[in-house]
């Protein structure tokens, strides 16, 4: 069922594995240019680009006075939905809530031997921009993703956030998403997507205010208006499609493991599934349960297409070795589906999120548990990381030095300018010495 298999046992190895994932990353550049003329046309006309593009690709009739979801519309979307789906999404939220207040950093002030006073004054970013997609004509509300994105910027105190997400058909947004907005307290949503919305996000126009930061996962058309807006406006990341990899020995179950690859690839057919193992009878039992579980998966083709061009099952001597290749690939979500995996826990060098054991499923991650779903693909786990409550915001440095200090220190900061061939550094330095 997995589309290559390989062998593993150095880095030797290595090579040939990059090749195959790095055809995975290859951006599509026509789509660039349609994008930065979209952005154009937005930064010139605002709204009435907004309502053109909207009404081209989303819904014919749409209008200005539709943009802004009203509070009727909020009100009724609780009606909407059961009680029961409320109650779990305020628990999913509890939860995320929970682990991010852990993350957030404070302020913190000192004063050094020299009596210099210096700090670190945390502060959040203004206004936030989030972007939830529609899926499917709005049949697949990520929920999750609206969770996932509003509440690290509301742990670390943004005033002021939006949201937007494409219109169905009608003119609607999916209730789902309207209850858990309300739910968050989140009242400020527009109907609109893809890059026009992005767009008004970082420009701003006469019905959108604009933003300093914007988050959210979304098609390729979305990701790449937030890539060509950094340095304009903060952004997330540039998130590509989903993976997982998965290592397992003797103990993992292989119905267990078909399941995690199949929940990453029915996402996307560009979805990447990794199989790790030291056990080539584990690799033929999960291709057979991939093969029975896709036969009553709704989204098949999907999941098919994803494990056929970018599901690899990689056979490996012994797990230290096997830990040695997926720090390579450093994946976006890593399972350790072993006998023991604490023991191999410290190894894990490279990867947005690790999930321990034989009952620590990713969507547990993607949904409930409170750890951020926003998380570095491609690789980009070598450096980058989860979206956290830190992404929104920002370190003031503060300083403040008095005539003591720089009598002491002057003749030293003025040298150090001179090295560089800054004069004006120096005398900025100097003249506060004068008539001293």
């Amino acid at each position: 069922m997995f589309g290559r298999h390989f062998s593993y046992a150095s880095t030797h190895d290595w090579p040939h594995i990059k090749a195959w994932l790095t055809l995975r990353m290859q951006p599509d550049m026509s789509v660039e240019g349609k994008v930065r003329e979209v952005m154009d046309r937005i930064s010139k006309s605002g709204d009435e680009s907004l309502v053109e593009y909207t009404r081209r690709f989303d819904c014919e009739d749409f209008s200005l006075e539709d943009l802004r979801v009203t509070h009727r519309e909020i009100q009724d979307s609780l009606s909407m939905v059961q009680e029961n789906d409320l109650e779990i999404i305020r628990t999913a939220a509890d939860k995320i809530r929970n682990y991010h207040f852990k993350q957030k950093r404070n302020s913190w002030f000192t004063t050094d031997p020299d009596g210099a006073f210096l700090g670190q004054m945390v502060t959040s970013v203004p206004r936030a921009g989030l972007y939830v997609p529609g899926g499917r004509g709005g049949d697949t509300p990520l929920i999750s993703s609206l969770l996932m994105n509003s509440i690290p910027a509301q742990v670390a105190g943004v005033k002021s956030i939006c949201i937007v997400s494409p219109p169905r058909r009608d003119k609607t947004l999916n209730p789902y998403i309207l209850a858990t907005a309300h739910l968050l307290g989140l009242d400020e949503i527009y109907k609109c997507g893809s890059a026009w919305a992005v767009a008004a996000l970082a420009y701003g126009t006469a019905s959108i205010p604009a933003v300093d930061m914007i988050a959210g996962p979304g098609n390729i058309f979305v990701t790449t208006a937030k890539k060509l807006l950094m340095g304009q406006v903060g952004i997330d990341m540039v998130a590509g499609p989903s993976e997982l990899a998965v290592m397992a020995d003797s103990s993992a179950r292989p119905d267990y493991i078909a399941a995690d690859l199949l929940s990453q690839a029915e996402h996307d057919p560009l979805a990447g599934t990794y199989l790790v193992t030291d056990d080539a009878d584990l690799i033929k039992k999960v291709g057979s349960e991939l093969e029975n579980q896709l036969l009553s998966l709704p989204r098949a083709d999907n999941a098919r297409k994803a494990l056929k061009d970018w599901g690899g099952s990689f056979k490996v001597p012994d797990m230290q070795t096997g830990m040695e290749l997926v720090n390579l690939i450093a994946p976006e979500h890593f399972e350790l589906c072993l006998q023991d995996p604490w023991a191999m826990l410290a190894r894990v060098k490279n990867a947005g999120a690790v999930f321990l054991g034989h009952t620590s499923p990713e969507p547990v991650g993607d949904y409930f548990a409170g750890p951020n779903h926003v998380l570095p693909t491609l690789g980009t786990a070598r450096f980058s990381q989860a979206l956290s409550v830190e992404n929104f915001q920002k370190n003031i440095s503060i300083l403040a030095t008095d005539k003591n200090y720089l009598q002491m220190h002057a003749s030293g900061i003025a040298r150090m300018a001179r090295m560089e061939n800054l004069e004006a550094h120096a005398r900025s330095v100097e003249i506060r010495l004068k008539g001293e």
